[in-house]
C-alpha cells in the first residue's frame, strides 16, 4: 500500500482494486498503534474493536478533529511544558515526556524542543485562539513529502525543479502551509530560484494572540490598550511587508514571459493585478506552462465581485491545479479537468452523518454528509480523523473525467461558520479518554 501511496499513477486506480487493500492496511496500521497510543487503545477496547475487517469498524476508532487542542489552556498560560508533553504523548506513538523543556518560554520554543527530539508538531489556530497541535514522526514528514511530489499538480502538470517559484507567505514555522512551501519550494523551483514574501518565520504563539483578541473583541471584552498595541503591532507588520512586495511583484511580473509557479491569496492576486495595470501589462500575458495557484478565506477583506474572474482573466490560458486537503491530513486529493477531487489509494474515506456518528451506506450517486478519513501514511499518530467538513461525495464508479471514482464535488463548506461551535458525537467521549490517560 506505500508503494501505491507514492507511485505516480496513483488515481488511476478502481475502487474494487484498492478498497481489498485498504481494509488490510487499515488493519494492520491498527494493530501497531493500538498498543502505542492509550487513547486509540481505550477507544477499541470500549467500543470492542479487535480486528478492522470492514470500513465500519474504522468509524468508532476515529478522532474528532478538536482532540488535538484537547489540553488544558493553563498549561500553555503557566509554562506547564512537562504537562503539555505528557498530553502530546496521550496522542502519540512515541513518548515525548523526556524531551528537555528546561526554560522554554513559549509554545514556539517548546514545539522547537519536540523538533529537535525527533517530532514534528504542526500547529494551527482557529478562531477560538486554541492551538491545534498534531505530532508526526520524520518518517510521516519524509513520506509527505514524496506523496506530495506526485499529487501537486495533477493530472494537468508534473513538478518538476523547472520553475520560477512565487509563495506570498512566510516559509518557516509550524503550520501546514508553510509546510507546503517548503515542499513547493523543493519540488518546483530551479536553484536560485525561490522568491517569499515574508521573510520572518510565522509564530504561532503572534497567531494564537491574535485570535484571541479577536474573539475578545467580538465579546466586547478587549481593553482599549489591548486594542491599541494589537493594532500598533499589525501596523508595523504591514510596513515590514509593505516594503518588500512592490520588489516581489516586480519581480514576478519581469518573468512573466518563461513558465512561473505562483501560490497566493485571492486579495494578493489581485495586488498583483493592480501593480501589473499600473505597469500597463495587459492580461493574459503569462508564460502558458506558469502554474498559478489561487485560494483562501476572503473574510473581512474588500474584494470585487467578479475577483474570481478578474484572476483568471489576468493570468490567462495556464495552468490552475487544485487541491483538497487540512492539517489533520497527510496525503491531499488533487482536483481533475471535471473539478471532481480525487482520493488517493492511501487515503479511506468515510462519510457520516452529521453527528459524526454512523458511516452513510452509499454503493453509488452522490451522497452528502461529514467527511472523515484514516490517513494510511501516519505512523507517528492515529491517522483517522472527523472533520467538520460538509461534502458531497459521488460513490460511482467513473468521474466524468473519465478516471476511476468515487470523487468529492468541489461543494465543501463547514457544519459550523467561524465562532461557531461544531458538535461531533464522539469529541466529549475522547477528551474524556485523554483526560484519563494523563492521570495515569
Amino acid at each position: 500500500m506505500i508503494e501505491m501511496i507514492l507511485e505516480e499513477d496513483k488515481f488511476d486506480h478502481t475502487g474494487a482494486e484498492i478498497e481489498p487493500m485498504q481494509i488490510e492496511a487499515a488493519n494492520a496500521l491498527f494493530l501497531d498503534l493500538r498498543g502505542k497510543i492509550p487513547v486509540l487503545d481505550r477507544r477499541a477496547r470500549e467500543a470492542g474493536i479487535e480486528r478492522i475487517k470492514r470500513f465500519e469498524d474504522i468509524v468508532p476508532l476515529l478522532f474528532a478533529h478538536t482532540v488535538y487542542k484537547s489540553y488544558p489552556e493553563s498549561f500553555i498560560e503557566k509554562g506547564r511544558w512537562h504537562r503539555m508533553l505528557a498530553w502530546l504523548t496521550t496522542l502519540s506513538a512515541d513518548d515525548w515526556t523526556h524531551v528537555d523543556v528546561e526554560g522554554v518560554k513559549d509554545a514556539d520554543e517548546w514545539l522547537d524542543r519536540l523538533k529537535a527530539a525527533g517530532c514534528t508538531v504542526l500547529a494551527t489556530s482557529g478562531s477560538s485562539g486554541k492551538c491545534s497541535f498534531l505530532p508526526a514522526s520524520m518518517k510521516d514528514r519524509e513520506l509527505k513529502h514524496r506523496h506530495f511530489r506526485n499529487a501537486v499538480g495533477w493530472p494537468f502538470v508534473k513538478a518538476g525543479n523547472q520553475y520560477d517559484v512565487f509563495w506570498t507567505g512566510p516559509i518557516e514555522g509550524p503550520n501546514s502551509a508553510i509546510e507546503a512551501g517548503q515542499m513547493s519550494r523543493d519540488h518546483w523551483a530551479r536553484a536560485g530560484a525561490f522568491h517569499n514574501l515574508i521573510k520572518e518565520p510565522l509564530r504561532i504563539t503572534d497567531v494564537a494572540e491574535t485570535a484571541a483578541l479577536n474573539r475578545r473583541m467580538r465579546e466586547g471584552k478587549a481593553s482599549p490598550s489591548e486594542i491599541e498595541a494589537f493594532q500598533q503591532k499589525n501596523a508595523e507588520a504591514g510596513k515590514r511587508i509593505s516594503a518588500g512586495i512592490i520588489e516581489f511583484i516586480d519581480t514576478l511580473l519581469e518573468k512573466r514571459h518563461q513558465p512561473v509557479y505562483v501560490n497566493g491569496l485571492w486579495a494578493q492576486h489581485m495586488q498583483i493585478i493592480e501593480r501589473a495595470r499600473s505597469k500597463g501589462i495587459p492580461d493574459g500575458d503569462f508564460h502558458p506552462d506558469s502554474v498559478i495557484n489561487a485560494g483562501g478565506g476572503i473574510k473581512g477583506i474588500a474584494l470585487p465581485d467578479d475577483y474570481k474572474e478578474q484572476v483568471a482573466a489576468f493570468y490567462g490560458d495556464v495552468v490552475r491545479p487544485g487541491a483538497y486537503g487540512m492539517t489533520e491530513m497527510a496525503q491531499v486529493m488533487p482536483r481533475c479537468e471535471a473539478g471532481r477531487y480525487h482520493r488517493p489509494p492511501g487515503l479511506i474515506w468515510l462519510q457520516l452523518d452529521q453527528p459524526g456518528e454512523n458511516l452513510i451506506n452509499a454503493s453509488e450517486g452522490v451522497v452528502e454528509g461529514r467527511f472523515a478519513f484514516l490517513d494510511l501514511i501516519y505512523t507517528g499518530r492515529w491517522g483517522g480523523c472527523i472533520t467538520g467538513d460538509k461534502v458531497e461525495i459521488d460513490w460511482g464508479d467513473t468521474c466524468p473525467c473519465g478516471r476511476p471514482g468515487p470523487t468529492i464535488l468541489d461543494t465543501i463548506v463547514r457544519y459550523a461558520q467561524a465562532g461557531e461551535e461544531d458538535h461531533i458525537g464522539c469529541a466529549g467521549t475522547i477528551d474524556g479518554y485523554v483526560k484519563g490517560a494523563m492521570a495515569q
